[in-house]
């Protein structure tokens, strides 16, 4: 993607500008970022989806009693009747089940795709939403039916109220009002608080990022790093042949400690192991993520594209796709790396390829993480 290009998307903005004045610092409210959008996806296919298993959803009701929120799947009987007022119905991850949502988020990718996470989609009857709240990352909402109005504000107090099922802000104070209209986008940077009400049956596209937290990311990490700790730094034993004779036989010796503490640096400092973990770390598919192996075999001649469900990254040494590491160099690099970048390779470009490079892309192609690429 062309950086320095000015995109409507961004309201004129050059994707670098963008990310230098509003990314993580401030809002930015875009009217017609998309001019005559007509959402590729209606509400029947939402509800549909919303009623899968596998398919994270959730239904929202702000009554009189109360707010009240049930987690799908949610069969379509199961839903209000939509001429009743406040209440929406959510679907995570739409990206990964509808190829026209997943084009959608491609034009996003200015942003590395470490980051780029999902696309949420809330469906909302008048007065509907999910309160006053704040998000821990960066949003694009993206109105693609209807109107909702959203209020937004830099609060300071971000204590949340008791005794609900969702996490609404208990003093929410709004400096800003807007009413989006479709083909209208409002970003908002992490912790903004905002509210959104439906002003009529609406429909919103949620563009989300992801941002691991320290103790997560530490945790996978770590992790990684004992699986391969005996195979990278051997079975070597501990030995103390200057140990003395001790009247404490239950303090540890300072020199075990300083081996113990010798052995985790050892295994830390591996700056390729650690690099491999990493990836591995951020193309590892969500737990609601499956692939189908084709019913025929694989002609990929043609070239081949990602399957929209695939998370494939590179780094200086590697290849990483869905949760799996793959060293390479030379032209393979080269050339795996635009198929993760354009998320499809030319038959040319196939055709350059190593024999085991190409016998990867086979592999890949039997477990259904890519497919011959499409013609139209």
């Amino acid at each position: 993607m062309n950086t320095e290009q000015p995109l409507a998307l961004l309201g004129g903005l050059t994707p670098r500008q963008f990310m230098k004045r509003h990314w993580q610092k401030k809002p930015l409210l875009v009217r017609h970022a998309i001019s005559n959008f007509v959402p590729c996806l209606g509400r029947a296919e939402l509800v549909a989806l919303a009623g899968q298993e596998g398919v994270e959803s959730r239904l929202i009701i702000d009554s009189d009693k109360g707010w009240k929120m049930k987690h799908g799947p949610l069969a379509k009987r199961s839903l209000p009747p939509f001429s009743r007022k406040k209440w929406t119905f959510l679907v995570q991850g739409v990206d990964l089940h509808h190829d026209g949502v997943h084009a959608l988020m491609q034009q996003f990718r200015f942003i590395p795709d470490a980051r780029l996470d999902d696309v949420m989609i809330s469906y909302a009857t008048e007065g509907g939403g999910v309160g006053p709240h704040f998000d821990s990352y960066d949003v694009f909402l993206l109105q693609a039916h209807g109107q909702r109005r959203w209020r937004i504000g830099r609060n300071k107090d971000l204590t949340l109220q008791s005794g609900v099922p969702l996490k609404i802000l208990q003093n929410f104070e709004a400096e800003e009002e807007f009413v989006l209209n479709p083909g209208d986008m409002l970003y908002l940077p992490p912790k903004y608080a905002h509210d959104g009400v439906a002003e009529n049956e609406c429909m919103t596209w949620s563009i989300g990022f992801r941002a691991p937290q320290k103790g997560e990311l530490a945790r996978e990490m770590l992790q990684g790093l004992a699986d391969e700790a005996f195979d990278g730094l051997g079975d070597a034993l501990y030995r103390d042949p200057q140990q003395l004779a001790v009247s404490c036989p239950a303090a540890i010796p300072q020199a075990l400690g300083d081996f113990a503490r010798q052995v985790v640096d050892q295994a830390v400092q591996n700056p390729d192991l650690l690099g491999s973990l990493l990836g591995e770390y951020l193309t590892e598919p969500k737990s609601n993520v499956w692939f189908e192996a084709p019913a025929s075999e694989p002609a990929l001649s043609a070239g081949v594209q990602l399957d929209r469900r695939s998370k494939m990254m590179y780094d200086q040494k590697h290849i990483f796709i869905n949760g799996e590491s793959f060293r390479v160099a030379g032209k393979d690099a080269r050339l795996l790396r635009v198929l993760a970048d354009d998320r499809a390779l030319s038959a040319m470009a196939l055709r350059s390829l190593s024999p085991d490079a190409k016998e990867a892309l086979l592999d890949w192609a039997h477990a259904g993480w890519l497919h011959a690429r499409s013609m139209t």
